[in-house]
């Protein structure tokens, strides 16, 4: 009996994980993201203290976005109406969870940021050279798509909403400018954030889908990327 017992506090263990994945937006983005993260140190030779340290990162964001899932269930259940303290609990809640972001991203700037530097300019220089007619190429494939999902679509005007996002493709493009004007990585990776910022204020406006922002960030990206080939 006991291990039935057993057996059934980790099923709704389970079963709670498995809610909040279903259910919170935010909670897919952090898992997607651990993956991610995960995969990435598969590749760089991580001592055990960064692994512990990537290992409790992880988990600390995970645990307090669960949490915060189950104090908006519980508030929910207890009333429907606009309370002052219902307010404060969710908020103080949706605040533990955006510090533990921070620190996610304070953790993996300090593991990965001297690992990925030196690629990243290998990357940026095998750009710079490689052949301009494959960037053209993946550009009209780019531009046909886009038109065809507009024609499918057929919503939004070309200043607001529809496929893609235009705020989003000139975000990344400006990105990807400054990445090659600069060339140091802390003031592109300061860009790139500013960049996700306004394809986040786009999704969150609900203006444009998580996909159409996705689509127009990679159109803006391949036109600078050309744009510096013909000035070079």
């Amino acid at each position: 009996m006991k291990v039935r017992k057993l057996i059934e506090s980790f099923n709704f263990a389970f079963e709670g994980i498995i809610y909040a994945l279903k259910t919170q937006r935010n909670m897919k983005i952090h898992f997607f993201v651990s993956i991610a993260v995960l995969t990435l140190s598969l590749f760089f030779d991580l001592s055990r203290i960064e692994i512990l340290i990537l290992f409790l990162t992880i988990s600390v964001v995970i645990i307090a976005e669960m949490i915060n899932t189950a104090i908006e269930a519980a508030i929910d259940l207890i009333t429907d109406k606009y309370h002052l303290f219902a307010k404060i609990a969710k908020n103080v809640a949706a605040g533990a969870v955006l510090i533990a972001a921070i620190n996610s991203i304070i953790v993996a700037y300090l593991i990965f940021f001297h690992r990925i530097n030196p690629y990243t300019h290998i990357v940026l220089n095998r750009v710079r050279q490689s052949s301009m007619h494959i960037t053209f190429i993946v550009l009209i494939i780019t531009i046909f798509a886009t038109i065809g999902l507009k024609a499918y679509f057929g919503k939004g005007t070309p200043v607001q909403g529809g496929m893609p996002s235009g705020h989003a493709a000139v975000a990344f493009c400006l990105a990807t400018a400054i990445t090659f004007i600069t060339e140091n990585m802390f003031i592109s990776t300061l860009s790139i954030l500013m960049a996700l910022l306004v394809c986040q204020s786009r999704v969150e406006g609900k203006i444009h889908s998580f996909f159409e922002v996705v689509v127009g960030g990679f159109l803006g990206i391949i036109i600078a990327i050309i744009i510096f080939q013909i000035a070079r």
